[in-house]
Parts: structure tokens; C-alpha cells; sequence
């Protein structure tokens, strides 16, 4: 079947012969163009003189002195004219998208060229109308309707506020023109009125034929009419009969402007031609498909193109996006077999790598840099070197990130530390010392440097997608360097950052290809005058569509229709148009849908499917697709000890494996607690090494970290109370807490060698921030709240600060698994005192936490792993290092009773104050009480860990599974 570009291409060469010259081929957009020159070339079969194939945008902009605006500069004048009018000092990111909307009311009205004075009228009356004469009594009952919305009881302000508005639009108006005119330039709509208004147009070709035009603006029609007149204007209509007005039968919306237009402007081509104007009704294979999801959309598309030759079809194949946004995963779902495609939808370039880069080089001028000090915050830093556009700024950017992370914790880098090499002196140079709005300027230059370093270390190689998106950001980011420079933009930095980030939301990056090969992918307004064999029209949902009703505009509905300007109604039409001039000559047409319900929306079709099933004679395939994916409950996967697995653990735990490494195995309180908690989560920890990032380029302190520098800070405390020795007298504290600058001293050492990661005797105090210096006072206070309770407690001895005490077990994991292992860890202090109940040594662990302390009721309770989030985990810890004092010589000499204690910092208030760990109310005093019990369970529970019968099962305990940072690896997300 021949499309409709083939039909005119006849037309044309039987009429204006094989010199085209003189003749301009105006289209509604440039893709037709291409497709329009093969036709004529092939048709002729001999070298032609080619028409010029133009816009008709274009034939607008070269009849007129003025140049179109880009929408940047635009808003920003328009902003300037919104102020000076309505002395409304709003920030140009927050009005940019008034703007927008301001803007395109200007253009539609002088599209429609509609006198501006009159629809800006200022009603202030709903009662009476100032002028009425210019207005038919259908445009006075529309407007009067409107107004009767605004009932005077209770709308009255909502009314005043609106007609107030209203009243500057006018002013803003004129303002804004006049402001253009002065400078050469013009919105669209201007400027075509301008050209519609120009009498003395000169026009550069004989003949002007306007091909596949549908809705046509009131400018559009009085050029068209003017060159009509002068014999130069002929016209090429594409439509079907379908859709056409039969009689009083107005059939669909779809023909209602062309319908309009035959009689004004007579159609070159023969409007009783079935072969041209009746193939819709013609057989046609139509399918509709229903979907749950937009990617399940996209994922058929490969199964669609494998069969009935589509793909060998080329370009007599579309695939037509009513949800443009559904573009990239189109792309990846494409088959191998189709290698070679035309997109004609961009890229957005927000979600370019690109784009982030630009979010983040902002920050770090902004929150990112400390004016006063001159140094930049890590965090900001770090997000910049980890970014994967960072390989070409810099080649040592790797080594800084270690530098300022690994080797020592920098929170707050100098410049002078920052910039290593080239790249670095550029992006952590010096760009301070300007003014607000010199400041904008300055940063917007210094991006485009960034991109231009970034483009000339780039190789050759570098993917097409990544070299666009940098050239459409630099354009755009020199675009706005400029009109910064030449004052049109006056911006501080914030705004900038946000105009910046609204522009790259409406920005796309275009794919380049041979239009005319292969595979199309198109947008619904790239399909107008082009016609296919196969179609594929994915999201044609309601809201898709037709585009969705909601017309945003200054100029409500009613006043709109009134003065004859673009409303939702005339758009239905439009998309009408574009849905059935699409599959009108196609042979093979499949339609998909969304039909779940999602954010509030329902999943319909849309509205022109329902009349394709209700109003056709053709009988319509319905299919569905599903997902393949169902909700099931989530079955813990366990993990069974291989004779991998054993190996991995006994080479982890056995000494006789692990004496070759350095160090001694150790199974630590915290791993036996792990096992206790999740068994998975012990064998990603030990078995995979799959262990947790301890670094951090946040300033701010976390629990941990907070926790090792009051434990740090309280040993140097006491080892300089005793100076060596080991008795503590109430003396000793006194002096102690009455040398505050003291404490201070030793609580900033600590910062830098826990926080700052400097090492011992680095020099002054740390620079700090808020957070930072919050948590110093914090941690001052707990120290002396410990220092005033032992003062009560003195005197005593300290036995040990962060002391390590370790032991051999005997391992019998079942079988023939046999071993030694080393059980223990590290003591915060162990001291010896006499409470009045006679000497014994207490084990000591602090804790500063908020949460209080729930106490087990017996020795089995520890072991239950039900207990783990009542501390029965610290009691694990406790004892255990209790147990192994106990039996020691060198820390436990005279054989005193050993009692496990948690000291929580927070809590511990009042004279009577017992850390000591109690069974139900009963202190444990000695723990060879239970050390008898207490072993019989910890052997059982190590040999369960080593036990090849006892699977690693995950736990199934939510809150541990919510927190657990195997979550995703495990697949437990919890309940």
C-alpha cells in the first residue's frame, strides 16, 4: 500500500515536472522531510532539482528581523517584567515555572492572534461586563459562567485576589513585548503574528505546498490565505473517511479541523480517491493488550518484533511511546536481532551522569565550602572524587580520596591539601572574593571548565551517549554563563543551582541515526505525515491518550473559549487526529495498556480504543500479559556446612590451622552474640568475610565512634590519676575534677586519634564542628559523672584498663570436628573493691547508650536467642570475661570472687549506684556461683556453631532482619 508521502510525491512531480527549485515543500515538522525526498527521487528515476523541504516554523522565522528568544532568556526577561509590574519580588526559580506557563499564554494568544487588551480585560464586576461590544452573546454567557463561580459571601477575596492578578497580566504584556522588540528578539507567537500582521513580506519561492497540516493557528491561517491568493499556496490534506463529517453525521474528533479546512483550502489531491482517503475501514489485524505494569509493556516488545517480519519491515515498523518516559527500558528490551533502529525521542538529561555531576560540583560550592575558614566539608568532597566522571579530571583523585579517608580522617581539607594535580587545583581552586550575584557568574564559568577538562581528557573511544550529554550541558551551562555576564540574569548562587536543576529536568539529549533505516521509535508527535505497515502504540491510556485535561494556564477555560484560544477540547482533537491518521493505512496495528491502578490513577484505555471496539466493523484481538511474578511468603534459605564451609570456619577458629597466619584465632563475645542473633548473619560475617565499611565521610559521630572515645578518654584519665601505680584514692579523683582544662585536653587527644584518625601527639585541638562539639561536652560530662561516682567508691585499685584476656576451649563440633580455639576479648577496666561485703574484682564494661538495662533471670536465659535484644548479650560478654579473670593468676592473683558489671553512664545516678549484674534482684557477686553452669551452656553453644548437622538458618525475628546489613544478600526484608 502506498503512504500518503508516496501519493503527494506523485502529485508533484506530474505537475511540477523534475525542476523543483522554485518550490518550498512546508511540513508541520522536519521528519518528513527525509522520507518526502527518497519518494521523489525514486518516483522520478532521474536526477531532479530538489524542492527546499522547511517548517513551518522556519517559513515563519525567515520573513521576519527578529530572532526566537530561547526559552532561558525568555523567562528572564519575562521575570524582570513580572517584578516591574506587579512589585512582586519573587526569585527567578520559583516564578521559572510561572513563567513557563505566563509564556505559553502569550503564545497561544498570539498564535490565535486575539486582541490582548480585550481577553485581559479587567471584569471587576461579575454582574457587569466594562465592554461588551466587541463579545456575541455566546461569549458573554461563557464568560458570565465563569465568574459565577465566585459567590460574592463566600469567594469574595478569592475573587478580588484573582481579578487582581489579572489586571497586571496586561501591563506584563505590553512590557514584555516591548522589552523584545528592543532587543531584536521575539517568543514564537510574537513573532509569527508579526509575519501574519506584515503585509510587505516579500516571499523567497513561486510555490508553497503545505502537506499533512491538521489544526492550524489563526497566523497560520492568514498566511496561508495571503499566498493562496497570490496563486502560490497549494495544499496536501491526510485524513481518511472514516473520521470525516458525513452530512450532519459529525462521525469523530478526530476530522474536525480538516473538515473545516477543505472548503478554505482545496486539497491538491482527489478527496474521493479510496487508495488514498479509505483504508481504515480496510482489514486490518488489530490486537489490544492489557498489561499490570509499563515495563511488562516494554519487555513484549522483543517478542512482538520476532514475529510476522517485523524487524525485516525496517522502517514500515513503529514503536510509538504515548509515555515518552518509558523510553529507556524500551531501548533495553530491544531483541539483538533488531540492530538497527531510528529513535526520534532524547534522553533526558537528568539522569545523566552529567547532571548529577553538576548537583554535586554546586554543593560543594555551597553547603560544601566554609567561607570563613576557607576549607571545604569532607562529605561534599568525597561525594565529588567518588564520582565516575572524576577519573577525567584528575588521575590522582583516588590517592586524595585515601589520603583524606584512610590515612587520616580530614573533615575539614584546606585547599592547599585538596589540589594535588591539575585537575584538582581546577576543582577545589579558589572561585570565593565575588559578590552575590558575581558569584553565580564565577561558579557557572568554573563548571564549564570542569566539562571542558572533562571532554579534552576524555578518550576517543568514550560512548556517543556520554559525549552528548556533555555537550548539551556545556551548551546549556554556557548559555547561562552568558546571560549572567551580559546582566540578563541577575541570580545568587541557590537559585542558580535550582534554575540549573529545572533546566536539566527539561532537557534531553537527541539520538542519532539514519531516520530513514530500520526500526522506528517515536514519540506521538513524530509520526505525523509518516505512515507504517506494523504499529506498536505502547501506554495508551487514558490520560496518555489523549494527554491528560489538566490545562494549566492564567487564562481559565471559560475566557478561552470565549476568544477563541487553544482549550482541552481542541487538544482531544489534535490527539484524535494523530491516533486514527496513525493506524489508518497500517495492516498490523497492537495497542497496550496499563491496567492497574497506581498513585491514585486508573488503568483505562484510552477513549479512542473504546470507540475503535464500540464504532469499527473491525473485530479487535484482546490479550493480557502478566508479569510472572507472585507474592510469596518468604522461606528462610539456609545455609548447610559444606566440607567448603567447614574449612573456611576451622581455618578461621582451629590454632593448629591458623598458626601459620599472624595473630591467634579468637572467637570473640560479639561472634558467639552474632551466631546467637541470626546464624546466616555469623556465616556472612566469618565464613564470606563479607565484613561492614567502617569508613565514613559524614562529620558526624555515631555510636560507635562516640562509644571508643569515652572508653579511649577514661583510660588516659586513669592512667594519669595513677601515674603508674595502680591505687585510686578519693584524693586523687578530687584533683582530678578540679583540673577541668585537664580533662578537656585529654577528651581532644582522643577526638584526633579516634575521629581525626591522626596519630598520638599531632598537635593542638581538633577543629570541630556543632555536632562534633556537642558530643565533646557531652562526653566531658560523662567522664566527670564517672569520676564523681568512684569518688564515692574510693578508696580502690585499678586492675586493668583495656585489658585483653583470652583462654583455649576445647571444641567438639560433633564427628570427628575436634579442635582448640581462643576465646576472649578486651576488658574496659577491671578494678578491686570493698564495698563493705568484703574484696572481690569487678569486671567492668561501659556503656553509653540511653537504653536501660532488663535483667536475666537465670544462667540459661543468657543463652536463649530469644533474649538477644533484652542485653542478653552483654551479659554474654561479661561473664565470659569474668569466667576467664577468675581463673587467671596474672589477673586474678589471690583468688578474690570476680562479679561481671555494666557501668551505663547515663543511669548511673545516685550514692547507692551498683553496676554489678544481678540475676532477677540478686547481684552476682562471685562468679564461680555459676561458673560451673555458665561453661556447660557456652561449650554447647560454640560446639553448635561448629556443628557440620546445624545448618547457618536465618532468624526470623524481624527487627534483627530490619536492621541486619546482609538484608538484601539474605532476601529477608522482614515482614
Amino acid at each position: 500500500m502506498k503512504t500518503f508521502l508516496e501519493h503527494v510525491a506523485h502529485d508533484i512531480i506530474n505537475k511540477y515536472g523534475y525542476d523543483l527549485s522554485r518550490v518550498a515543500v512546508v511540513f508541520p515538522n522536519k521528519r518528513a522531510a527525509l522520507f518526502m525526498n527518497e519518494y521523489l527521487v525514486r518516483i522520478a528515476g532521474r536526477p531532479i532539482w530538489s524542492p527546499a523541504y522547511i517548517t513551518i516554523s522556519d517559513l515563519f522565522r525567515r520573513h521576519s528581523s527578529r530572532r526566537t528568544g530561547d526559552q532561558i532568556k525568555l523567562i528572564c526577561d519575562l521575570h524582570k517584567c513580572f517584578t516591574e509590574c506587579t512589585g512582586i519580588d519573587e526569585t527567578l526559580d520559583h516564578f521559572y515555572g510561572w513563567g513557563q506557563l505566563l509564556l505559553a499564554d502569550f503564545d497561544d494568544l498570539d498564535k490565535n492572534m486575539a486582541e490582548a487588551d480585550k481577553v485581559f480585560a479587567n471584569l471587576r464586576d461579575i454582574h457587569e461586563l466594562d465592554d461588551v461590544s466587541y463579545l456575541s452573546k455566546e461569549q458573554i454567557d461563557i464568560i458570565r459562567r465563569f465568574f459565577s463561580n465566585f459567590s460574592e459571601e463566600h469567594n469574595s477575596e478569592l475573587k478580588r485576589r484573582f481579578l487582581s492578578l489579572w489586571s497586571h497580566i496586561y501591563d506584563i504584556y505590553n512590557t514584555f513585548n516591548e522589552r523584545l522588540t528592543y532587543e531584536g528578539l521575539a517568543y514564537e507567537g510574537a513573532l509569527y503574528r508579526e509575519v501574519a500582521e506584515n503585509v510587505n513580506i516579500e516571499f523567497m519561492y513561486d510555490t508553497y505546498l503545505f502537506v499533512g497540516f491538521n489544526v492550524l493557528q489563526k497566523v497560520e491561517r492568514r498566511l496561508f490565505e495571503r499566498l493562496q491568493k497570490q496563486g502560490r499556496a497549494h495544499f496536501y490534506w491526510d485524513f481518511d473517511h472514516y473520521y470525516m463529517p458525513h452530512g450532519h453525521d459529525l462521525r469523530h474528533e478526530a476530522g474536525h479541523y480538516i473538515s473545516q479546512y477543505l472548503q478554505l483550502f482545496p486539497n491538491e489531491l482527489d478527496n474521493t480517491d479510496g487508495n488514498i482517503y479509505n483504508n481504515f475501514s480496510r482489514r486490518k489485524d488489530i490486537t489490544f493488550v492489557s498489561a499490570p505494569t509499563e515495563n511488562v509493556q516494554a519487555r513484549y516488545i522483543s517478542r512482538w518484533l520476532k514475529e510476522n517480519g517485523r524487524i525485516e519491515a525496517g522502517r514500515r515498523t513503529a514503536i510509538v511511546l504515548c509515555n515518552e518516559g518509558l523510553l529507556q527500558t524500551v531501548i533495553h528490551c530491544l531483541p539483538d536481532e533488531a540492530d538497527k533502529v531510528n529513535i526520534t525521542t532524547g534522553y533526558p538529561l537528568a539522569q545523566s551522569p552529567v547532571a548529577s555531576l553538576i548537583s554535586q560540583l554546586i554543593a560543594l560550592q555551597t553547603g560544601g565550602y566554609m567561607a570563613t575558614s576557607e576549607k571545604y566539608r569532607l562529605q561534599a568532597v568525597n561525594t565529588v572524587l567518588k564520582h565516575p566522571y572524576m577519573k577525567f579530571i584528575s588521575e590522582k583523585h583516588t590517592e586524595l580520596y585515601r589520603a583524606l579517608n584512610i590515612d587520616a580522617k580530614v573533615y575539614y581539607p584546606t585547599r592547599e591539601r585538596l589540589c594535588t594535580d591539575e585537575g584538582t587545583s581546577l576543582l577545589f581552586g579558589s572561585i570565593d572574593g565575588y559578590s552575590s550575584a558575581e558569584l553565580s557568574g564565577r561558579i557557572a564559568e568554573w563548571i564549564i571548565d570542569i566539562l571542558k577538562l572533562i571532554a579534552s581528557n576524555a578518550d576517543d573511544s568514550a560512548d556517543q551517549m556520554f559525549k552528548e550529554a556533555l555537550f548539551r550541558t556545556y551548551t546549556l551551562m554556557n548559555r547561562l554563563a552568558g546571560l549572567i555576564l551580559s546582566d540578563d540574569l541577575v541570580i545568587d548562587v541557590i537559585t542558580l543551582q535550582r534554575l540549573i536543576g529545572q533546566l536539566l529536568k527539561s532537557t534531553s539529549i537527541p539520538f542519532h541515526g539514519e531516520p530513514v533505516v530500520g526500526v522506528q521509535i517515536m514519540g506521538v508527535l513524530e509520526t505525523r505525515n509518516i505512515d507504517f505497515d506494523h504499529v506498536l502504540i505502547l501506554s495508551a491510556n487514558e490520560g496518555n491518550m489523549p494527554k491528560g485535561v489538566n490545562d494549566t494556564s492564567f487564562i481559565p477555560y471559560g475566557i478561552r473559549k470565549a476568544h477563541e484560544l487553544t482549550t482541552v477540547d481542541n487538544k482531544v482533537a489534535i490527539y484524535a487526529y494523530y491516533f486514527y491518521r496513525l493506524i489508518q493505512r497500517a495492516n498490523d496495528v497492537t495497542i497496550l495498556y496499563n491496567n492497574s491502578t497506581d498513585n491514585g490513577t486508573t488503568g483505562e484505555m484510552s477513549r479512542f480504543m473504546l470507540q475503535i471496539l464500540v464504532e469499527s466493523n473491525h473485530n479487535v484481538g484482546r490479550r493480557s500479559l502478566q508479569s510472572g511474578q507472585s507474592s510469596i511468603k518468604f522461606a528462610p534459605v539456609e545455609v548447610c556446612k559444606t566440607d567448603d564451609i567447614m574449612n573456611r570456619l576451622l581455618l578461621r577458629f582451629d590454632k593448629n590451622r591458623n598458626g601459620h597466619k599472624e595473630g591467634t584465632p579468637l572467637l570473640t563475645p560479639t561472634a558467639i552474640n552474632r551466631y546467637m542473633r541470626c546464624p546466616k548473619q555469623f556465616y556472612y560475617n566469618y565464613v564470606c568475610g563479607l565484613r561492614e565499611p567502617e569508613t565514613d565521610d559524614s562529620d558526624e559521630i555515631d555510636n560507635r565512634i562516640f562509644g571508643n572515645i569515652f572508653h579511649e578518654a577514661s583510660q588516659k584519665i586513669y592512667e594519669r590519676i595513677t601515674a603508674g601505680g595502680t591505687h585510686i584514692t578519693a584524693d586523687n579523683i578530687k584533683w582530678m575534677l578540679s583540673h577541668g582544662a585537664e580533662i578537656e585536653r585529654i577528651v581532644d587527644e582522643t577526638f584526633m586519634e579516634e575521629l581525626f584518625k591522626l596519630p598520638k601527639g599531632a598537635g593542638t585541638r581538633p577543629e570541630y564542628n556543632g555536632l562534633q562539639l556537642i558530643n565533646r561536652e557531652v562526653i566531658i560530662t560523662y567522664l566527670r559523672k564517672l569520676l564523681r561516682m568512684d569518688m564515692q567508691l574510693a578508696p580502690f585499685d585499678i586492675v586493668g584498663l583495656e585489658t585483653d584476656v583470652i583462654e583455649d576451649m576445647e571444641v567438639c563440633g560433633g564427628g570427628s570436628v575436634r579442635f582448640r580455639t581462643t576465646v576472649g576479648g578486651r576488658i574496659d577496666r577491671l578494678d578491686c573493691v570493698n564495698d563493705g561485703t568484703g574484696e572481690r574484682i569487678r569486671v567492668i564494661d561501659y556503656k553509653t547508650g540511653s537504653r536501660r538495662l532488663e535483667y536475666m533471670p537465670d544462667i540459661a536465659a543468657i543463652f536463649d536467642s530469644a533474649n538477644i535484644s533484652k542485653h542478653s548479650d552483654y551479659y554474654l560478654q561479661t561473664f565470659l570475661y569474668s569466667s576467664i579473670v577468675s581463673k587467671s593468676v596474672l589477673t586474678n592473683p589471690r583468688n578474690l570472687p570476680v562479679s561481671p558489671a555494666l557501668l551505663f553512664i547515663q543511669h548511673a545516678t545516685g550514692s547507692d549506684y551498683d553496676p554489678t549484674l544481678c540475676f532477677g534482684k540478686n547481684p552476682v557477686r562471685d562468679i564461680n556461683d555459676c561458673h560451673q553452669e555458665f561453661e556447660t551452656l557456652l561449650h554447647e553453644k560454640v560446639n553448635d556453631i561448629f556443628n557440620p548437622a546445624i545448618p547457618f538458618v536465618p532468624t526470623s525475628d524481624d527487627d534483627i532482619c530490619r536492621i541486619c546489613p546482609y538484608m538484601q544478600l539474605c532476601g529477608n526484608s522482614g515482614k
